[in-house]
């Protein structure tokens, strides 16, 4: 991932890198050159160490030494710089292969308990990704000035490096087996902890904040979260002590190691075996290398529980779609001569035994204009999901123009259809964006954004705005303008002239608006609309009315389809729900 960001960076990262890890032996190497010449020049009594010409060599090895301070203080920040650089392009880069991930999976995985932990959790690593980066390349640098500090030991004492090695292997093991229980703990706490950022943001939100006064849930809300975050510091604080605990011993034993090796070096100085400035060089080594040991321990550990965290990124990458027909490659044909037909159409989610739709077959013709009709719950959203193909049918066909819908390129198909659903997002982008979104490829074509405006009276609400179709809407941004929801609604049914596809699907477009704007929005629908397929879901038989047939659904299936005439005539459930609606206008 790093190599795939910026390959040059990542060079010069490894070449500093380099330099770097061989700086500490030398200043070693140098402080021991420096004891050596001192002791020597001191102990010669025809020489001054204040003479500036005699020791020539003392001052070529402090001026060596301060060299390499300089330039490993150098190093530090281009290393430093480059680690910044490319940490930013790897968090952008994985954040942008989620995006676009995301994108391929299923509409019904989203609305997966299971799944949605697994999107939480590669999506809320990326800082992780990051310092992962960061650490792994350190540890590279650390590994060599290991070798490097290794090698100057062995020439001098081998078992040196036994005693440091004997004290270094408990804690490595030590902290991969708390790794492997820290990642398990959060891992299983997933949904929790995703519950616990839910109740922290609706507790402290614009958007929640009138339903928390009115309804007093401020206690209820802080307990709850009191309460989760309470059991989960609980087990948190038991792994966390226990993990103190061996640490600390582990910590105990190195500093006697280093100690003991210390005395080591002590005795074999007084035995005259070894110079004064050995003694530095090999004391210095040692503490270094002691140093280095464990914090390559101790980062290995977090690289393996960074590593864990790491997989979930790579787990949700490798998730493919239930749905397996995305690969159709036959052109929409425009225009559409048959239009659409459901043929024994079933659906039901996955790992349920409901289903949703069952034993759907009818029509759509081009030009036509179908209003779906039925209480909640009876699959009026989820047949348009399958029409627009964000779902695919469980059992049954749906085809276009004689072709099911899987033959075709699902992007080429999409691009012929416009939805509104109810549920529609307020997007906190300017008024043009918020339009523009709906045929995102003409986001600089000016003209047809205000066209799509005034098609959908959208443009009552953007002209009064101090910075018209560049207003930023909602509060979330600083400068922002909140609207209505049924000025929202507007802007939302501009996304679908936008498109000027050749079907649009309007799923509950009006209920935010009033009778007089509801009124005028159907008279120029229906305008609009021809020569285009429409289908329509409403509870309002004012609108329903307007379609050239209706379809009736309950619990699934087609009850009644018919024109508004044919279905009063008929004197069935429709009939009997148009009269109920109304005797309450009487």
């Amino acid at each position: 991932m790093i190599w795939g960001v910026s390959p040059k960076l990542t060079v010069w990262n490894i070449l500093l890198r380099l330099v770097q890890a061989a700086i500490p032996l030398s200043m070693l190497y140098v402080g021991k050159e420096i004891v050596d010449e001192v002791l020597h020049f001191s102990g010669n009594e025809h020489t001054s160490i204040l003479t500036w010409g005699v020791p020539g060599s003392l001052w070529f090895w402090a001026g060596l030494e301060c060299a390499l301070a300089i330039a490993s203080s150098l190093l530090n920040r281009a290393i430093t710089l480059t680690d910044s650089l490319l940490g930013d392009l790897v968090n952008n880069d994985s954040s942008v292969r989620i995006i676009r991930h995301a994108a391929t999976l299923d509409l019904f995985q989203f609305e997966d308990a299971t799944f949605y932990d697994k999107l939480e959790r590669a999506r809320t690593q990326t800082a992780g990704r990051t310092a992962l980066m960061s650490m792994v390349l350190s540890q590279g640098q650390d590994l060599l000035t290991v070798v490097f500090l290794a090698t100057g030991l062995a020439v001098f004492n081998p078992w040196l490096l036994v005693i440091l090695v004997v004290a270094v292997i408990p804690s490595f093991v030590g902290e991969a087996k708390f790794n492997q229980e820290s990642y398990s703990l959060s891992r299983s706490w997933t949904p929790e902890r995703r519950e616990i950022d839910y109740l922290r943001y609706i507790g402290a939100s614009n958007e929640t904040a009138k339903e928390i006064k009115i309804f007093g849930l401020e206690d209820f809300i802080a307990n709850r979260f009191k309460t989760i975050s309470g059991r989960y510091f609980l087990v948190n604080q038991k792994l966390a002590l226990k993990r103190a605990s061996w640490g600390a011993l582990f910590s105990a034993l190195g500093t006697a190691s280093y100690y003991a090796a210390y005395i080591v070096v002590i005795g074999q100085t007084v035995a005259g075996q070894i110079s004064l400035g050995t003694l530095t060089f090999l004391a210095g080594s040692f503490a270094r290398l002691q140093g280095l040991l464990q914090g390559i321990v101790s980062r290995f550990s977090r690289i393996a529980e960074t590593s864990l965290y790491l997989q979930d990124l790579f787990d949700f990458l490798a998730l493919k779609p239930f749905s397996e027909n995305h690969d159709g490659k036959k052109q929409v044909p425009r225009p559409m001569k048959e239009g659409f037909r459901f043929e024994n159409v079933g659906f039901k989610y996955p790992d349920t035994e409901k289903w949703a739709l069952r034993h759907l077959t009818f029509e759509l013709k081009p030009g036509e204009k179908l209003a779906l009709v039925g209480e909640n719950g009876a699959g009026k959203t989820t047949l348009v999901k399958l029409l627009a193909h964000l779902y695919e049918p469980s059992e049954g066909r749906i085809l276009l123009d004689g072709i099911d819908l899987c033959d075709y390129d699902p992007e080429d198909l999409r691009r012929e259809i416009g939805i509104i659903f109810q549920d529609y997002v307020r997007f906190m982008f300017t008024a043009g964006e918020n339009i523009a979104i709906g045929n995102i490829v003409d986001e600089k074509n000016q003209p047809r954004i205000e066209a799509s405006a005034h098609k959908s009276l959208a443009n009552t609400v953007i002209d009064p705005l101090p910075q018209k179709y560049a207003q930023m809407l909602g509060k979330r941004f600083s400068g922002g303008v909140e609207l209505s929801g049924g000025q929202w609604q507007k802007v939302a049914l501009a996304r679908a002239y936008m498109r000027e596809a050749q079907l649009v699907i309007l799923d509950e477009p009006t209920a935010s608006l009033d009778a007089r704007a509801e009124h005028e929005v159907f008279v120029r629908f229906a305008e609009l609309m021809k020569g285009k397929a429409a289908v329509l879901i409403s509870h309002r038989f004012s609108t329903v009315r307007m379609a050239d047939r209706i379809l009736f659904l309950e619990h699934g299936q087609l009850l009644e389809l018919g024109t508004h005439e044919t279905l009063l005539a008929k004197g069935g459930k429709y009939a009997e729900l148009f009269h109920l609606q109304a005797k309450g206008y009487a």
